[in-house]
């Protein structure tokens, strides 16, 4: 459940929780530390929070650093969530779209060069984003590190 995961993202902490729920702190650090909730517990969190039910009971995708997974991972990518450039659930379109973004600016940018210094060193650093992220993408599909909601849902 990424239930704290949510509130943690919007900066609550388990008594503000609690108290915009209408539950007792105890049950939110229960089901916060893996207990069941109930149906009506999870119905008045999901209206607190501002989601559905649904997204509540999604399981948290955590990397377990001594699975062979996490073993057989390359440096580069290690470091990318060690250094939360990737998310707890990285997803490949999110990538796709730096790496475009990245390009779209980058070379335009390169182009005012001719007349800025400046510009040029922006479109170098933003050139070097896109090729940075189009090795994360090609490094990514390798190893299967991706996590695609869509696909979890259709399963």
């Amino acid at each position: 459940m990424i239930l704290k995961e949510l509130r943690l993202s919007r900066h609550i902490s388990q008594e503000q929780l609690a108290q915009m729920s209408g539950l007792n702190v105890r049950t939110i650090q229960r089901i916060e530390s893996g207990h069941n909730a109930s149906f009506e517990s999870l119905k008045c969190l999901a209206a607190a929070l501002d989601v559905d039910v649904k997204t509540l009971n999604q399981e948290t995708f955590m990397i377990d650093k001594n699975t062979l997974n996490w073993q057989r991972l390359p440096i580069f990518l290690k470091i990318w969530f060690a250094l939360n450039f990737l998310q707890i659930r990285p997803a490949r379109r999110t990538v796709v779209r730096v790496e475009k973004i990245s390009h779209f600016f980058g070379f335009p940018f390169c182009c005012l060069g001719f007349v800025s210094e400046a510009a040029l060193t922006g479109g170098i650093i933003m050139l070097a984003t896109a090729y940075s992220y189009y090795f994360l993408k090609w490094q990514g599909d390798k190893y299967g590190i991706w996590y695609e909601p869509d696909a979890a849902s259709s399963t």
